[in-house]
């Protein structure tokens, strides 16, 4: 089968080969993830105006649907009616297609992600399709390297943002897409970090093995890896979505309206939606990556129902917690924006990632688990005070020579 063979051999749709009925079910399970993730978009545009209106004691949407639920997608209508106007001294061809590389990533990310499937009392996660005898994954794709494609796909994602600001022909959308690269580039190096460290604990690289080992409570990789990875990745992730606190990019005091100012119609629609998709999908690989994916208790019914119950109910939880961030805490400085990446996130997250392999190193040698750990905190803490130095030296060095800053 070749490169696709290798990508999706994984799943056991895929055992006796690939034929029409086969090629159906992929079709049939891209229209269904792709319909999937755009109405939790529509419900999630929703779901955080309501949130919000609540906490400020407002109504929020009504009109359109019960309870507003239609507010989004006649939003939506709207902005696909609209005129859709190209800035005279664009480039036409990347102007148009930086949506598309904002949109794309987000997708494709989600692809890998298991929505559900029975792992508990030896279960694979495989669940029979009706009227074959086949099984399959429920997810899109579980490619032998899943977790590098979901860190490839947060890289691909920072293009769509430069493009569309450089394209654009106009100074404020440049200047935000330059913030823009410069803190997803920033924050992509401690989320990797904290991916890494669950590469490493869970031994795995596809998110579907991820999933498998995480057991039980104790042994989920929030756990497992000791939380600090698990904040990390949050954070960081928050900074990638250029969510509030960081949204710097389209801070609207500085920059107009950020790096798609001159964006209109169905083209300034697919920004909106890429926004709102990525919150999606990065809330469902965390959990996917720390929580358990849709492992959780089997109560009463078919036993299939409930991980996808509890996956839902995780990546919601993830959800309300972004919202709320959004509602309670003020935008951070630029320069406070760089500091928190480059001089916390990066050495906390390299820190105890090698924390982390000396103890699975120790643990392999059959070492004395507390002495590694106990050498290892030390370490680290020397290296955070060493650090902490540098950083005051320098700020001292600032503050003497001014001129030269």
């Amino acid at each position: 089968m070749g490169l696709m063979g290798a990508v999706l051999a994984a799943d056991p749709l895929f055992v006796d080969g690939v034929d029409l009925a086969v090629v159906l079910v992929v079709v049939v399970k891209t229209l269904i993830t792709f319909g999937l993730l755009l109405v939790s978009v529509m419900l999630v545009i929703w779901f955080e105006r309501k949130v919000i209106a609540d906490m400020h004691q407002r109504m929020g949407p009504l009109a359109a649907g019960p309870w507003g639920l239609l507010q989004t997608l006649a939003d939506g209508t709207k902005l696909f009616f609209k005129e859709d106007l190209i800035p005279e001294r664009a480039d036409r061809f990347v102007f148009k297609l930086a949506p598309y590389l904002s949109l794309v990533p987000a997708f494709v990310t989600f692809a890998v992600v298991p929505i559900g499937g029975v792992f508990d009392d030896g279960g694979d996660g495989a669940i029979g399709l009706p009227f074959t005898d086949r099984e399959t994954f429920l997810q899109l794709a579980d490619p032998p390297v899943g977790i590098l494609l979901v860190l490839a796909m947060s890289s691909l994602a920072v293009y769509g943002v430069m493009l569309a600001g450089w394209s654009s022909g106009s100074k404020y959308p440049l200047l935000g897409s330059v913030r823009a690269t410069a803190q997803m580039v920033s924050y992509e190096a401690a989320l990797s970090l904290a991916v890494v460290a669950v590469v490493l604990t869970s031994e795995a690289l596809t998110t579907h093995d991820i999933v498998a080992v995480q057991d039980s409570l104790t042994s989920w990789n929030i756990v497992a890896t000791g939380v600090i990875p698990f904040i990390v990745f949050f954070i960081a992730s928050t900074a990638e979505l250029n969510r509030p606190p960081f949204d710097l990019v389209e801070a609207e005091q500085e920059l107009v309206g950020g790096f798609h100012t001159e964006y209109s119609s169905i083209r300034f629609a697919l920004f909106y939606l890429a926004e709102f998709m990525n919150t999606v999908t990065m809330s469902a690989i965390i959990v996917t990556l720390f929580l358990g994916g849709p492992r959780g208790p089997l109560l009463f019914g078919p036993d299939w129902i409930w991980p996808l119950v509890w996956f839902f109910l995780k990546v919601v939880a993830f959800l309300f917690i972004q919202v709320w961030i959004r509602a309670t805490l003020p935008r951070f400085r630029y320069d406070q924006l760089m500091d928190l990446g480059w001089k916390v996130m990066i050495p906390v997250a390299f820190g105890w990632f090698l924390l982390i392999a000396a103890m699975r190193v120790g643990r392999d040698e059959d070492w004395n688990l507390f002495v590694v750990g106990g050498i290892g905190f030390v370490v680290l803490l020397a290296g955070w005070g060493l650090l902490a130095l540098a950083l005051r030296r320098s700020a001292r060095v600032r503050q003497l020579e001014p001129a030269r800053y």
